[in-house]
């Protein structure tokens, strides 16, 4: 079986996948993939996890958390979304290093599902947004302690993936950029699912909608209606070309608010965060979604 693990990193995106992907359960269950509530699964992940940092996965674990998750369901493909697999927000940042113990988490997952197919699909955030949203929810009050004295131009997922990729030489991953997930909502979901490209699902533009005026909305499935045959690629640059027009605005300008930082900061770590995606893209057994 293969088990796709959502990991969320970012606190804007992991309710409406699992909404999404929610939706679709009963298509997605005739096709073989099940999606089950993530109040099936998400606490007794959690607590297997933890028994295993003082002793590996009994023999019987795997059977018995199939068994718990599945309830008597049966699957070529489960879909399992956690957006604290690696952690708290809180805890997102130690030591300048993202999401320290997100290596650690994974080896314990495939140990729990030894003989499944694991693979990690994961959203990356900018830093310059992303830092802010951690400390935000960090119980730490000054800005120092928080980022323990690192300068936060040199936060790089590369290191966190890298770092995966060590403790996991052959795990596939697919990560995507958070700020282009409503360009390829519809594809990440039918590529979690297991879909071919170009399948119909509900919600795929459920992302698109929440950036775009009604009235762009509307006019854009109106023409979608009239273009049905469309590519994936091709319909990323209709959904620009209809943004340019009807986007709304204070969605696509995510305003920063952290002590001490400046504009010019900010547009740094953006500039650094486009070149992090170029090393992000080279690392083995990954894939870059790009729209």
């Amino acid at each position: 079986m293969k088990l796709i693990l959502h990991a969320g990193a970012h606190f804007t995106e992991e309710d409406r996948l699992m909404k999404c992907l929610l939706r679709n359960k009963e298509d997605f269950a005739r096709r073989g993939t099940a999606v089950p509530g993530p109040g099936r699964y998400r606490q007794l992940l959690r607590d297997a996890m933890f028994a295993l940092r003082d002793a590996p996965a009994a023999t019987e674990a795997h059977d018995i958390l199939l068994d718990a998750i599945l309830d008597d369901e049966s699957a070529e493909r489960l879909i399992l979304s956690h957006p604290h697999l690696f952690g708290a927000p809180r805890a997102a940042l130690r030591n300048g290093l993202l999401y320290v113990t997100a290596p650690e988490r994974l080896v314990h997952v495939s140990d729990l599902f030894r003989g499944e197919e694991v693979h990690l699909y994961m959203a990356l955030r900018n830093p310059a947004s992303f830092l802010p949203a951690c400390f935000g929810q960090s119980p730490r009050e000054e800005l120092a302690d928080f980022m323990d004295g690192v300068d936060p131009r040199k936060v790089r997922w590369s290191d966190m993936l890298n770092r995966v990729r060590e403790a996991l030489p052959e795990l596939p991953m697919t990560v995507w950029c958070n700020e282009d997930a409503p360009l390829l909502w519809a594809e990440i979901i039918r590529d979690m699912a297991g879909l071919e490209p170009g399948e119909k699902i509900v919600g795929a533009f459920d992302l698109l909608s929440s950036i775009m005026s009604p009235e762009g909305m509307a006019r854009f499935r109106a023409y979608l209606k009239t273009h049905d045959a469309l590519s994936d690629g091709r319909k990323r640059r209709v959904m620009r070309a209809f943004l340019d027009r009807f986007a709304i605005a204070e969605t696509l300008e995510e305003e920063v608010d952290m002590p001490g930082w400046s504009q010019d900061l900010v547009s740094e770590m953006s500039d650094l965060y486009d070149a992090d995606m170029e090393r992000v893209e080279e690392i083995p057994g990954l894939r870059l979604l790009l729209p």
